[in-house]
């Protein structure tokens, strides 16, 4: 759960048409990766605009994020992913993609705990493995669903599928050995 402000609120942030974020928690002014820190930091907040009182958190969260993916080194969002997300804006399935992200975020969070205690308990890479396996299937699965075009050719699709699972097997070998050489 986010954490807020002692009476259980959102912190407020306002944006002025100077571009200026103004803290109201901390009376100061911040900037967007302030504003990324909080997220990371799991703090919840609403960013306002200062002249009309328009709650314009999901403008700046996308513009945050569009700043993450333009600076740094490695970008998160596929080409590919970016321009079936655009290709939904005005779709029938416009209306079902963001309880989908949202379901298939809860998920990757879901799996990655058990991930992490997997780790932690010091478990082989087998049931990692089968973890792995059901996500790429589900992943698979789901888009070819929701986006009929990637639809692939079934035995192109399991070679890919083969190729990264034993990809990802030797990923998680590779961990595990570096974690076995830590923990000793």
């Amino acid at each position: 759960m986010a954490k807020r402000t002692a009476e259980g609120e959102p912190i407020i942030i306002k944006k002025y048409a100077n571009r200026r974020l103004y803290n109201t928690d901390t009376s100061s002014y911040i900037t967007l990766d302030d504003l990324a820190k909080m997220v990371r930091d799991n703090v919840d907040f609403q960013v306002v605009d200062a002249k009309t009182g328009d709650d314009i958190t999901h403008t700046i969260l996308t513009q945050i994020i569009v700043e993450e993916e333009s600076h740094g080194g490695q970008q998160m969002l596929p080409v590919s992913f970016l321009r079936d997300l655009i290709s939904m804006y005005g779709n029938s399935m416009q209306s079902m993609m963001p309880s989908y992200l949202e379901a298939s975020m809860a998920n990757f969070r879901k799996n990655r705990e058990q991930l992490q205690a997997a780790f932690a308990k010091g478990i082989e890479a087998n049931p990692l493995a089968k973890m792995a396996e059901a996500n790429l299937q589900m992943m698979q699965n789901a888009a070819e669903a929701f986006i009929p075009a990637t639809r692939r050719n079934v035995d192109n699709a399991k070679k890919d599928a083969d190729g990264e699972l034993a990809e990802m097997r030797k990923q998680m070998a590779a961990m595990q050995k570096k974690l076995d050489e830590l923990s000793k």
